[in-house]
């Protein structure tokens, strides 16, 4: 019980400083990469190809960084994601003095590598949890994102001049000190490699596995609720910039937003235990619903605050009870791909969302942009539902 505990709150701490490094290199790339971009006379719209990069290199990396963890361990895999994030923050300060576009662009693949190899520590809390503890266990490590919410947007305006003649530089400089931080809580977990023989076998066929109602499920409510929130979330500072709000109350709304989607956490765990994984998931869709009947009806601050706020809780619910839920349909041999499978999925979706975002946005506006989402919301719910009705028949049936 002890090394589990500790497990979890080492993986909270490395959670917390991924998603720091995270809220620091969204709320920088664009404006680092459009400065290096003029600087050596290339095209401004090239000013947010290093976040995408990022993006793309951790969707390219959740399937090969699953299967490699089943064969040298979780630590060892989250040790290399750790030394690819130094690496990328010892490039990208260099390429920001250097004023070096290539290399910067570079450096974000690195950062989308580490985010690769972490996005598993919420699978890892699980390896190592009693059965009745995983819910709890992998709420506890989403916990990690509070911290990010509260100082990462703050921590890159405290380092931007930090390093002079050369803005942000200091703030990809700190990024040494959280990877470096990382590997160091690294270094004092201990969870349980797979033996030879289950790393040589990989259990049933993918097609059997994701055949079942529990990973449909599970994998619906994870990606789709992913996708929603992302898209909602990046158009919101569009919109918010084209109904007249300020900047400042663009970020206030976002910060409510991140703590929306990370507070939870210290209690979501709890709820599944209580009520089941499958209320859980279908308290985040009607939040969800809730959220986007809010945009609807106004676009005053407090609009856009309470929707964004209900917007991160729904996600909380969604996530954390997809990941649970998606615990029960493999066994032991079977994490590794089933694993892959579903966050290779869940970033697909986010990196379209993203990069739709600001399209969408632009072309159809705000209202059909939150009405394009109800039939998502409702696939949510009706999958969720015909699971609920699914397991109620099995346990009449017996």
């Amino acid at each position: 019980m002890l090394d589990m505990k500790r497990n979890v709150g080492l993986l909270a701490a490395c959670q917390a400083l991924m998603m720091t490094a995270n809220v620091l290199l969204i709320t920088t790339s664009a404006l680092v990469g459009q400065r290096l971009a003029a600087a050596q006379e290339l095209s401004e719209s090239l000013s947010t190809l290093p976040l995408m990069i990022q993006f793309l290199a951790t969707m390219f990396t959740t399937i090969p960084a699953s299967l490699l963890m089943k064969t040298i361990g979780r630590r060892a895999g989250f040790l290399l994601g750790s030394v690819a994030g130094l690496t990328g923050g010892v490039l990208a300060t260099y390429a920001i003095l250097q004023d070096n576009f290539v290399l910067f662009a570079l450096a974000t693949a690195l950062f989308g590598v580490n985010n690769g190899f972490g996005t598993y520590y919420r699978f890892a809390a699980a390896d190592s949890a009693t059965p009745d503890y995983r819910a709890t266990a992998i709420s506890y490590v989403m916990a990690g994102g509070v911290v990010a919410a509260l100082i990462g947007t703050d921590l890159a305006s405290w380092t931007r001049d930090l390093l002079g003649g050369a803005p942000f530089a200091g703030s990809y400089f700190i990024l040494i000190g959280l990877y470096t931080l990382s590997l160091l809580a690294l270094a004092f977990i201990r969870i349980p490699r797979l033996d030879a023989g289950a790393q040589a076998h990989s259990g049933r066929p993918l097609r059997v596995i994701i055949a079942q109602e529990s990973f449909i499920v599970a994998v619906a409510a994870a990606m789709v609720g992913y996708g929603i929130m992302s898209l909602i979330m990046t158009a919101t500072p569009l919109a918010m910039r084209a109904h007249g709000h300020s900047f400042s109350s663009t970020a206030f709304v976002i910060e409510w937003h991140a703590l929306g989607m990370f507070a939870p956490s210290f209690f979501t765990g709890h709820l599944i235990r209580r009520l089941g994984v499958i209320n859980v998931l279908l308290s985040g869709a009607l939040l969800y619903a809730m959220a986007i009947a809010i945009n609807l009806t106004g676009s005053s601050e407090t609009h856009f605050w309470v929707a964004l706020l209900l917007l991160g809780i729904g996600w909380n619910f969604l996530y954390i009870g997809g990941t649970t839920l998606l615990t029960e349909a493999h066994d032991e041999q079977e994490k590794a791909k089933v694993q892959a499978l579903n966050d290779f999925l869940i970033y697909t979706t986010v990196v379209g969302a993203t990069l739709t975002a600001g399209i969408l946005q632009h072309e159809f506006g705000w209202r059909l942009v939150n009405l394009g989402v109800l039939p998502l919301i409702g696939a949510i719910l009706i999958a969720v539902l015909w699971l609920k009705h699914r397991q109620c028949c099995e346990r009449v049936a017996l």
